[in-house]
């Protein structure tokens, strides 16, 4: 086989299905309320020591102390690259290491493309593309120079299909899941994974708030399954990916959306 590497690279030979986390550092901005929250109390769960990242310092350190002393809670704006590269620093710095990064803060200002305004344009992709842009590179530069970790950015049903009134935030999710697939390509074979997790509504506080409505019943009866999903089905989803088990999925993006998207 003239000019071609025969050889096979082995994998595992076996996979480990508890899904454990046990004593890797994680990174998840947003983590202080909502899916992050969820996301964070997982990861704990599971055994990973987490940095608690948002940009309500407070919030962050209450959620941290809560879960015990190896976690670590920290004030970060995702559209800032000297807030970032600090948290990152600092999250390094505390748990000594990065092993899982998850991009969770985002914003959702809704309105019709006629009017809606430059300045929720602007402020949507700066926090959920920009925001996720630089934090995922300045903890893969950590990740990469380990030789291993995980990327998981949360995208949404709304990177994938047009939703009325999500102009900017379907922008910015659409953007998401091809800065991830991109991250994905570059970083695969030096040990780093990157995927996205796209849910449908979910129903925290805030997804409460803005779905309990004659609007949120009607797109709830559009779904497959028929309802909407709860934080701890991303949590779970989140734990997949950041685990072993998750070793061959890259660039992938995974849709926890009760078939909404498949119509």
């Amino acid at each position: 086989m003239s000019g071609v590497d025969s050889v096979l690279v082995a994998g595992p030979e076996s996979v480990d299905l508890s899904f454990s986390l046990a004593g890797r550092r994680a990174l998840v901005t947003g983590g202080a309320s909502g899916i992050g929250a969820a996301i964070v109390a997982a990861f704990a769960e599971k055994g990973a020591h987490v940095a608690v990242v948002d940009v309500k310092a407070e919030a962050a350190v209450a959620a941290a102390a809560a879960l015990g002393p190896e976690h670590v809670g920290l004030e970060g704006d995702v559209t800032s690259p000297e807030s970032v590269t600090a948290a990152v620093d600092a999250a390094v710095a505390h748990l000594g290491g990065l092993d899982i990064v998850v991009n969770c803060a985002g914003v959702a200002l809704l309105d019709s493309a006629e009017s809606l305004s430059p300045s929720a344009w602007s402020t949507t992709l700066a926090v959920n593309l920009t925001g996720t842009f630089l934090v995922s590179q300045a903890a893969g530069r950590v990740m990469l120079e380990a030789g291993h970790g995980r990327v998981i950015n949360l995208a949404s049903q709304a990177g994938t299909v047009a939703i009325d009134g999500h102009a900017a935030y379907s922008a910015s999710k659409f953007g998401v899941i091809g800065l991830t697939k991109t991250l994905a390509l570059e970083w695969g074979g030096r040990g780093v994974t990157a995927n996205t997790i796209s849910p449908t509504v979910v129903l925290t506080d805030l997804g409460r708030s803005a779905w309990d409505n004659d609007k949120g019943v009607k797109h709830q009866s559009e779904i497959p399954t028929g309802r909407f999903a709860v934080p701890g089905e991303i949590a779970a989803a989140a734990v997949f990916l950041a685990s072993d088990a998750a070793a061959m999925v890259n660039g992938a993006d995974l849709l926890v959306d009760g078939g909404f998207t498949i119509r």
